[in-house]
């Protein structure tokens, strides 16, 4: 009995299969009019595990089977579940041996598998003929229809599926009974064979070290770890390759008028699946791709709509950073290649010229590179929590805005910065991540800085967004000086704006309106008057600080034209950190200030020091302050947590760590509880709950996270929650329209404000220009040179000092400072002077090289302020 049971199972099993491949491969029959074979002209086509159900509906009903059956003799129920469906292809060498004439060219290949390619290639070898797999690819991989069906992954029977085919079988009659059985075990059989594959599947999948990505909710249905198996097996064809680039160069064009006129995507999500595939490609950095190939497909991939492109971002945010920089590095080949092939950077050639702007290869890649910068963000240490709330209080509004309004002068970006919609559409911003997959320099492309004009890309930015690409929509791109450079224009325009405002005021009121933010103010309460002035127009006319600063210092008749401002800033930060007002608390190891969590002062003069920066970004001025990351961090709305301890606190820092690698008992060995002490401005012990009752309750080794979590919030955020309030309120009102935040990072809003650290004198030397006679090659400017590279690092920091207002670097070096050297009549007594508006050192032609520096050296160390001379 037992052995007529098997064999019926086996002859149900046997039929089923038969059903599966008539199904899926059909009987080989053109004229076929059988609707359930795969050769019928008007069958649907349907995937493996819809096919293996309705096998079993066949097999019970007993419909008709086409005769000669594709399948080979002894398919078992692997080959069942493996086979995507691509008839010709599932029957291997038994096909061939059956017909090896119609099996030469795979013409009924309509999409590929790894299982096809490999079978199609094993022919080939044993050919030593690989036309028919040329052939196969070049029709397939340009195909959009086959590229979207090609590579899906085998999808799991679920259980309810399972149940629903067993719950059927049992309203079956005996006879029934006894064939749902075979067939209920052929489908268990079918099912465990996927489950198996899924397995291996997803074990292959979760490696990192082969930068396949980790399973998520974003993942789409093409098999990746098969394409990459694929790729490696046929790129080193050189033949086979050439059939890729053509097919990339056909399909490329068709895809790009899918995307814009026909909104596929919308209509199939799996149409995403083409960019995945493609993109696996190694080689498509490689010079044979860069001309053609490579320039169509970004084109086309840049037409993505938002959602397809938030979906591709999710999905590579899984990839390895190796993943990551191979795509990041395709892309940034084609920038590279297209800038200095078509020679932007030659700016003589009249106002009719080319613009990086206009490369439609240029932009749509920087377009595609920018989804890799988000999988890069995404992938990182991405924290997106501990946001800054809001200031309370909104800044108050101009008078000017009503007549602006009467004039049709509506001001630009009221409601502040833009926001990139891909980084809306993730909910992830660059400022949350703490360290991307790939370092963030690594995505500035140096040869298209260098081409960009800035001058017409920020036009492009505020006022032609629609029919313009503007590279300042990719700030990632751009490096700090580019940068700083699009915000200095920003800066400049909306100065001019506030000035012709205040025209229009004088003309329309009739009074005398000042078209410059003028402060006089005594050297000796430098801080009084600039408190009281700034705070007037804070409250009276906010919109006067995106004036024009103009300083005058009483007594002195200095002009300012940018260097009275610069001593200005200078003179003001070095009065307001100095540790005696205890304003700022400084730590001698790092270098570094904090806000004082008991300071004395009001918040009027925290709300100054906000100002005071923000001026100093709007008015092109370096500041020598030292503040940690964090401080920059907040100012662009992130709240300190415990690794910004890190440079802010050290000492404090490794005491937690400590704490948290503990081994210990930690309540029993270091008795510390969540109330903390802290010292007043007069030295005095402060105590402060972490938690209520704070003092009851213990640090152990299960709560000692929070207690570290918490403290670090205190030191942070809470103790200096009001000095940091008023600070950033004063931040804001001088940059609360500027596309800084958009622009910049925290790291760069440093750079900005305090330039750079490094003093390269030698940079300077070749960037310096002479006038009034002085040449590179003159004696005394050699001299000159000799005498500044033996200066000490303080003697430098002077010198820049006395020549330009300021002792720290700009943006880029000195080598963007741009000085000049100008001759200031024959040899003399008096000592060098200089314009620090303009950066211009005039220097009389002295006798002796040792004259040169004894007046020189003289000059820098005592010179100061702006009398006579």
């Amino acid at each position: 009995m037992a052995t007529a049971c098997k064999r019926k199972r086996a002859a149900a099993k046997h039929l089923i299969e038969r059903y599966y491949h008539q199904l899926t491969e059909g009987c080989g029959s053109e004229a076929c009019t059988n609707a359930c074979c795969a050769s019928c002209p008007s069958f649907l086509r349907m995937d493996n595990n819809a096919a293996a159900i309705k096998a079993l509906e066949l097999y019970k009903a007993n419909a008709k089977l086409c005769d000669p059956h594709p399948s080979k003799k002894g398919a078992g129920s692997a080959r069942l579940d493996s086979s995507e469906g691509a008839g010709a292809c599932a029957d291997g060498k038994g096909s061939r041996k059956d017909g090896p004439a119609s099996r030469s060219d795979f013409k009924d290949v309509a999409f590929l598998t790894e299982e096809i390619v490999y079978e199609i290639l094993e022919l080939c070898r044993e050919r030593e003929d690989y036309s028919p797999l040329i052939r196969v690819i070049g029709r397939v991989f340009s195909s959009a229809e086959a590229l979207v069906q090609s590579f899906r992954k085998v999808k799991q029977h679920t259980k309810e599926e399972l149940k629903s085919l067993q719950a059927k079988d049992e309203d079956k009659d005996e006879d029934e009974k006894e064939k749902a059985t075979g067939s209920a075990a052929t489908t268990v059989a079918a099912t465990t064979t996927v489950a198996a594959m899924e397995e291996d599947s997803g074990a292959a999948a979760s490696r990192t070290g082969d930068g396949a990505p980790k399973p998520g909710p974003e993942d789409v249905s093409v098999d990746i770890e098969a394409i990459r198996r694929v790729y490696g097996r046929l790129l080193s064809n050189e033949k086979v390759e050439t059939a890729f680039l053509n097919a990339l160069v056909y399909l490329s064009p068709n895809v790009e008028c899918d995307l814009t006129y026909h909104n596929v995507y919308s209509r199939d999500a799996n149409y995403l699946n083409l960019f995945v595939i493609v993109m696996e490609n190694r080689n498509l950095h490689s010079p044979e791709y860069l001309e053609m190939a490579l320039p169509l497909f970004c084109k086309a991939m840049s037409k993505l709509p938002l959602a397809a492109q938030a979906k591709l971002v999710r999905l590579w945010s899984r990839y390895s950073a190796d993943q990551i920089r191979r795509m990041m590095e395709t892309f940034q080949q084609l920038i590279t290649y297209k800038v200095i092939s078509n020679e932007f950077n030659n700016r003589n050639l009249g106002s009719d010229r080319n613009l990086v702007n206009d490369d439609d290869a240029i932009v749509a890649a920087s377009k595609c590179l920018k989804m890799v910068y988000y999988a890069n963000v995404v992938g990182g240490d991405v924290d997106t929590g501990h946001n800054e709330d809001e200031d309370d209080e909104p800044l108050p509004e101009s008078s000017e805005l009503t007549l602006q309004e009467l004039l049709g002068e509506e001001r630009r970006n009221k409601k502040g910065p833009r926001v990139d919609p891909l980084e809306t559409e993730l909910g992830v911003k660059t400022l949350d991540c703490r360290r991307p997959l790939v370092p963030f320099e690594d995505f500035v492309n140096e040869p298209l800085n260098d081409a960009l004009e800035m001058d017409k890309d920020y036009t492009f930015f505020k006022v032609e967004t629609e029919s313009k690409f503007s590279f300042m929509t990719c700030p990632f791109i751009l490096n700090a000086v580019t940068k700083s450079l699009g915000l200095y224009y920003d800066n400049r325009i909306r100065m001019y704006s506030e000035r012709r405002i205040t025209v229009l005021y004088s003309l329309v009121q009739g009074q005398q309106l000042n078209p410059y933010l003028r402060l006089k103010v005594r050297r000796d309460h430098i801080i009084d008057d600039a408190l009281v002035r700034l705070e007037m127009i804070a409250m009276e006319n906010p919109a006067d600080l995106k004036k024009q600063l103009y300083v005058e210092f009483e007594g002195e008749q200095g002009v300012d034209e940018g260097g009275v401002s610069k001593e200005f800033f200078q003179l003001v930060v070095e009065e307001i950190f100095n540790p005696d007002i205890g304003m700022f608390t400084y730590d001698e190891n790092t270098k570094l200030f904090w806000f004082n969590p008991s300071s004395l002062e009001t918040e009027g003069q925290f709300t100054l020091i906000g100002i005071v920066l923000g001026l100093a970004i709007y008015n092109n001025c370096i500041l020598d302050v030292h503040f940690p990351m964090v401080a920059y961090r907040k100012l662009l709305g992130k709240q300190g947590t415990f690794r910004d301890l890190g440079d802010s606190h050290p000492v404090l820092f490794q005491s937690l760590k400590d704490l948290l690698a503990y081994e210990g008992s930690v309540e029993d060995d270091m008795m510390i509880t969540f109330q903390i002490s802290q010292t007043d401005l007069f030295g005095n012990p402060m105590m402060y709950d972490l938690k209520e009752n704070g003092d009851k309750i213990p640090v152990t080794n299960e709560n000692r996270k929070e207690f570290v979590n918490l403290y670090s919030d205190y030191i942070l955020n809470k103790s200096v929650e009001k000095q940091f309030k008023a600070f950033r309120r004063g931040f804001h009102m001088v940059t609360n329209e500027s596309p800084l935040k958009y622009l910049f990072r925290p790291e760069e809003i440093e750079l900005l404000i305090c330039g750079s650290r490094n003093l390269d004198f030698q940079a300077l030397e070749e960037t310096t220009e002479y006038d009034g006679g002085y040449s590179r090659d003159s004696s005394l400017i050699r001299e000159f040179w000799d005498i500044v590279h033996t200066f000490t690092e303080e003697q430098k920091r002077l010198f820049l000092q006395f020549t330009t207002g300021t002792d720290r670097a700009p943006v880029g070096g000195l080598g963007k400072l741009k000085m000049i050297i100008a001759k200031n009549g024959p040899d003399t007594e008096r000592l060098p002077t200089s314009h620090t508006c303009f950066n211009v050192l005039l220097l009389p032609e002295y006798s002796s090289k040792e004259k040169l520096k004894e007046r020189l050296l003289k000059a820098i160390t005592y010179a100061k302020g702006f009398g006579m001379l």
